[in-house]
């Protein structure tokens, strides 16, 4: 069990409720994945157990030359998303970078967004900005509250677990990264924010499968040390109120590489 528990119960007083009108929407149409396990219909990867991906960080990535494209079908239909407030752990440095690990270990994750328009048309030139805590569930950087976000003060002089990224023509970007760590109160998740131009289409948060989040807490060696988050779906404040179909919208779609790493994708929808 993590022992900065005290910090993750003001993190989870301080957290994330869900604004009142949504910019932000996912869209239909993400699959497409040619993989060893390619995703089922609820988003996660078919028998694969927690031991299965692979260690070690971004550098496990030893075949990322050839993950396949998760956007090759378009996007179908768009439909709602709920945008969030920021937190207490955002910083204000942008850090355009594709590796934001920083060298921490952990189950190697490809993300992959796709960002496209109201009319489901990619959107290029668009700027993705993601954060989220390294495997001992903390934060880095200069957050407005350190006592809260960072498990060790140290953590202040590092970045790991943010960059952004610009679409390309496709609306795509990527980031390599690694499985979150948990903290009190919360569902694992990857927190992000769209720019076009200088409008900021607010922020969101993107959840991975709970069927792949306990499996790796149970029996990935470098996170069943950490027990199982204390937070699922039901009673996670942000995505525990959402129906069934919508929480379907705020998850990946998970695939497991060749290399034992993570593909983790979404497609979502800038309005207006």
């Amino acid at each position: 069990m993590p022992s900065h528990m005290h910090r993750r119960d003001l993190l989870h007083g301080l957290c994330y409720g869900l604004a009142a009108v949504p910019l932000i929407q996912a869209c239909g149409g993400d699959g497409g994945e040619t993989t060893v396990d390619s995703p089922t219909t609820d988003g996660s990867t078919s028998d694969v157990a927690g031991s299965d991906w692979a260690s070690g960080g971004t550098a496990s990535m030893t075949a990322k030359a050839s993950y396949p494209d998760p956007f090759t079908a378009a996007a179908a239909s768009c439909l709602l998303i709920g945008s969030t407030t920021e937190g207490p752990c955002t910083t204000a440095t942008d850090l355009n970078r594709e590796d934001v690990s920083e060298g921490w270990t952990g189950v190697p994750v490809r993300l992959a967004l796709r960002v496209v328009a109201s009319s489901c048309e990619p959107l290029a030139s668009a700027t993705v900005k993601i954060w989220h805590t390294n495997i001992e569930g903390s934060y880095s950087g200069q957050t407005p509250s350190p006592s809260l976000c960072l498990a060790q003060s140290a953590y202040a002089s590092d970045d790991f677990m943010r960059g952004v990224q610009v679409t390309d023509a496709n609306g795509v970007v990527f980031f390599d990264t690694c499985f979150p760590g948990w903290y009190r109160g919360r569902a694992i998740h990857i927190h992000f924010q769209i720019k076009v131009g200088n409008t900021s289409t607010k922020v969101s948060q993107l959840f991975f499968p709970e069927t792949i989040t306990s499996g790796i807490f149970e029996s990935h060696p470098e996170y069943s040390s950490y027990g199982q988050p204390d937070t699922t779906f039901s009673n996670d404040n942000v995505i525990g109120g959402l129906s069934s179909a919508e929480q379907a919208r705020s998850t990946f779609d998970v695939a497991r590489m060749t290399d034992g790493a993570m593909l983790a994708s979404k497609t979502v929808t800038v309005t207006a």
